[in-house]
């Protein structure tokens, strides 16, 4: 199965840590969030990898290299200077994810969640998984309803930026700028998402001060 792990974002809530040193190469107790996940990814059997570069992109791919020495191989989809978003970036990577449902997953969050418990099937366009709301998004997203996805519901969960997604989820829209949320939205409302609920640990690292409360624990 093929993983693509969203790296492009310029990390602007984390300047000045950001000014340097890509958001995904941001280090927590001496690893690279990146790397973090490129690890879970492998660990679950996803060999092959797709990272989209934006920001100090290069330092990236100087980084990570091949993968080799991760026991993947990596592809990279360089977005250049004005990055595509998240849906933008997904399907000018498209070429490179095969045919197949793929992972996609942010670089910057930190989470010991295991991508084999990921269902082998699933009867939606895309499959999203669930985390307890955080304090910077303490409303939700989505609501799980018998492992249907919903845009309200009685409670109330965060996306935790980790989805499997059809190649057919992304067929209707252009090339360009393109923001995943209203594509998830639409597709709530037409009954075609599924999720899961993980209440292991997960944080978004979107601030100097969440980076460095995670180093403290």
């Amino acid at each position: 199965m093929f993983a693509m792990i969203l790296a492009a974002g310029r990390g602007e809530r984390l300047k000045p840590l950001t000014d340097e040193i890509p958001k995904p190469l941001l280090e927590v107790n001496g690893t690279a969030l990146i790397v973090y996940q490129i690890q879970a990814l492998a660990k679950a059997g996803c060999k092959e990898l797709v990272i989209n570069l934006g920001h100090l992109g290069h330092k990236i791919r100087s980084r990570l290299g091949s993968g080799e020495h991760f026991d993947v191989k990596i592809h990279y989809s360089d977005e250049g200077s004005l990055p595509l978003e998240t849906a933008g970036g997904i399907i000018k990577a498209m070429p490179l994810l095969g045919e197949d449902p793929f992972i996609v997953t942010n670089a910057d969050i930190y989470t010991d969640f295991d991508y084999r418990l990921l269902p082998k099937s699933f009867n939606a366009d895309a499959h999203l998984v669930l985390v307890d709301n955080p304090p910077h998004n303490i409303e939700g997203d989505f609501a799980l309803d018998n492992g249907r996805v919903l845009n309200q519901g009685k409670t109330m969960l965060t996306y935790s930026g980790i989805g499997l997604f059809r190649p057919k989820f992304f067929s209707d829209c252009p090339m360009g700028r393109y923001p995943l949320a209203p594509l998830l939205r639409q597709s709530a409302d037409k009954g075609c998402l599924s999720g899961q609920h993980f209440s292991g640990n997960w944080c978004d690292i979107g601030t100097p001060e969440r980076l460095q409360e995670i180093q403290d624990i």
